[in-house]
């Protein structure tokens, strides 16, 4: 019952927190064992995981797995919600359909993991390692801050702020100095999104919204942008050398900042 209890807090606090700017470390010791440390070991973990049924998926809200190696796992359909998993090793792991809402991620190994048409609302993934990863479909209003995408897919993906839906305030996905280079954004929507910094050297961007997206000194180089919306984008001091498809952008003319780009 109070674990229940403390759960219920804790998702209050952390929404409460996800209201204010979408900060959820704000007063929270990232040192404390209830961020470091695991409950359950990798065989329990398998344990869960084998009892799980088509209709009855793996549980593990609010548990402390950080610092785990679960690489390799198959964590489908799996509900993560609120868990704590900084530091654990994903690698290779398949997550799809996965519930990761306000769950925290922070230096988690997930390269070459399978995140399809998973949630990812409200978690923190700051410096989370996703190198070829797969992402496609997926929800994801994360804080990626800091994280590396290189080679990855988000293909269809929704990273973009639902503005019929934006109670809590402004929420989206964060990408600000995150490493997106080769990442696979087709008809992604960025729309709001925060690419500040990121560097989308080689990104292919085609059909991908960027609109009112933040790309403020984001390198662009060398990236596909056909079909790509960059309607209301702020490209101030962004970098756009030998971008692959220009003339068949959209909306380019109304972009913000457009005379601020770094062309060469």
């Amino acid at each position: 019952m109070r674990r229940t209890v403390a759960l219920t807090t804790l998702g209050f606090a952390l929404v409460a927190t996800v209201a204010s700017a979408q900060d959820m470390m704000r007063d929270v010791d990232l040192t404390s064992p209830a961020m470091v440390s695991a409950e359950m070991s990798r065989q329990e973990v398998e344990a869960v995981l084998a009892k799980a049924g088509a209709g009855a998926p793996a549980d593990f809200t609010g548990t402390r797995l950080s610092g785990l190696d679960l690489s390799g796992l198959d964590l489908s359909r799996s509900v993560l919600r609120a868990a704590r998993l900084n530091k654990t090793k994903l690698s290779g792991a398949r997550l799809d359909r996965a519930i990761l809402d306000q769950a925290w991620l922070l230096d988690a190994d997930l390269t070459g993991a399978s995140l399809k048409d998973a949630n990812l609302f409200a978690t923190q993934m700051a410096r989370a390692h996703l190198d070829g990863a797969d992402l496609t479909g997926a929800r994801i209003a994360a804080d990626l801050s800091g994280a590396s995408l290189v080679g990855a897919s988000i293909a269809d993906a929704h990273l973009g702020a639902d503005m019929r839906n934006q109670s809590m305030g402004l929420m989206r996905a964060v990408l600000r100095s995150a490493n997106l280079e080769r990442l696979n954004a087709r008809n992604a929507d960025l729309s709001r999104v925060d690419l500040e910094f990121a560097s989308l050297r080689g990104a292919d961007l085609t059909g991908a919204s960027l609109r009112n997206a933040q790309l403020g000194g984001a390198d662009l180089s060398g990236a596909t942008v056909i079909d790509t919306d960059f309607e209301g984008a702020d490209l101030a001091s962004a970098r756009l050398i030998a971008p692959i498809g220009l003339d068949r952008a959209k909306n380019f003319d109304k972009a913000k900042n457009s005379e601020r780009l770094i062309r060469q």
